[in-house]
């Protein structure tokens, strides 16, 4: 049997594994956290930090991988990137290449070189020369780590004080100790999921974003997202010229981007699958098997035998149910009024579950379904008001 290894196992990472099971794959998922769910849907489990290249690329070596899957994760796309390259394994851009994407420096200096849509940035590799070149800058700015996902260590800050600060946190969360500074953009925030053929956009799904009490971290999404329709050629436009300046292999290709005006502003690139569940609304509203897509692409099999959606994007979306602030809970309820929307669910809460950091903990996800654009706008708006989450006392 064909061995694949998938390189976490969280609740983001179940419709890989399913996926390659019904590919006909062995399935061997690795990180440092062998509680996840996602490892008991694995046929076996190896315990190692899926960041760390080596170990992973000694571990695809000693199982005899036939092929790679990065995990929903942007430290999974660079170690598949890596394994792969290293392994001789198809499916994956170079590691360089992996890098210019995911690294939020390399990427906006090869935006700035091929006139991407996104807002230019500085880059800095010491606190000293950060806080130099803040003296210069117009507020309000965004601080960011360039190696890091799900809003760790990004800051926006709106006077001179605040960024020095704001600086000082990126640099400490940095692994690589760079950090980037741009400005700060007033919009809506949305994702732009796309699977590119030969370097040109065979489907899209696209959506709103919405943030709890993270400003920094999507906890809702419902779609296609506002006047999509009138910016979709733009986006699939920027895809593919990334795709031929970078000469991208078949597969995944996410954007998230800020919508200014009728201005759309690409913030960040990724090539793996998307954290919560996303792959399910995707498959939900198009019709699609995204989840097979993704791993067949990342096994380097033959993509040109699928088929773009035959019908536009439905109403739909996702929600984390999250909680307000740190404790245990006893219950979550669930009214009547949204329960004929919810058309599947992952939930892992039970009584007593504790919240130790409410900013990303979750307790579950739940997958959306809408008759019509103004109830999922009505509905998405009010998600937090009618899930009741009650804690012990």
């Amino acid at each position: 049997m064909k061995k694949m290894l998938v390189l976490n196992g969280s609740h983001s990472d179940i419709p890989l594994i399913k996926s390659a099971h019904n590919l006909g794959y062995h399935v061997t998922t690795t990180g440092n956290l062998p509680d996840l769910i996602g490892h008991t849907y694995a046929d076996a489990y190896v315990n190692a930090d899926y960041s760390d290249y080596e170990k992973i690329l000694w571990i695809a070596k000693k199982e005899q991988v036939d092929a790679v899957c990065a995990c929903a994760n942007d430290f999974g796309a660079i170690t598949a990137s890596y394994v792969g390259e290293k392994m001789g394994l198809a499916g994956h851009d170079p590691f360089e290449t992996t890098l210019m994407l995911h690294h939020k420096d390399k990427f906006k200096q090869f935006a700035r070189k091929w006139d991407i849509m996104t807002p230019l940035a500085d880059s800095f590799d010491s606190v000293e020369k950060a806080k130099e070149a803040g003296r210069s800058y117009t507020f309000p700015m965004i601080v960011k780590p360039i190696d890091l996902t799900g809003g760790k260590g990004i800051s926006r800050v709106d006077n001179l004080e605040e960024y020095d600060r704001a600086v000082e946190v990126a640099f400490e969360r940095s692994p690589s100790k760079v950090i980037v500074a741009e400005p700060f953009i007033e919009g809506t925030h949305h994702s732009f999921s796309t699977f590119i053929v030969n370097k040109k956009v065979l489907a899209y799904y696209s959506d709103n974003e919405y943030s709890y009490c993270n400003p920094y971290f999507v906890s809702t999404s419902a779609g296609p997202a506002d006047r999509v329709e009138q910016y979709a050629d733009v986006l699939v436009g920027q895809v593919e010229k990334m795709a031929r300046a970078m000469d991208l292999c078949d597969g995944i290709f996410h954007m998230q981007y800020i919508l200014q005006g009728n201005v759309p502003h690409i913030l960040e690139c990724t090539r793996r699958c998307s954290g919560d569940l996303y792959s399910l609304p995707v498959e939900h509203a198009l019709k699609i098997p995204w989840s097979h897509m993704m791993v067949s692409a990342e096994a380097g099999l033959d993509c040109t035998k699928f088929k773009a959606p035959e019908q536009k994007q439905t109403y739909g979306g996702r929600h984390c149910i999250m909680g307000d602030h740190n404790g245990k809970i006893r219950n979550v309820v669930i009214p009547d009024e949204l329960k004929c929307n919810i058309y599947d669910s992952l939930l892992w809460w039970k009584p007593g579950y504790e919240i130790g950091n409410y900013l990303v903990d979750k307790l579950g996800i739940l997958m959306l379904s809408y008759a019509s654009r103004e109830e999922m706008l009505d509905k998405t708006a009010r998600l937090t008001e009618m899930i009741r989450i009650e804690y012990e006392e």
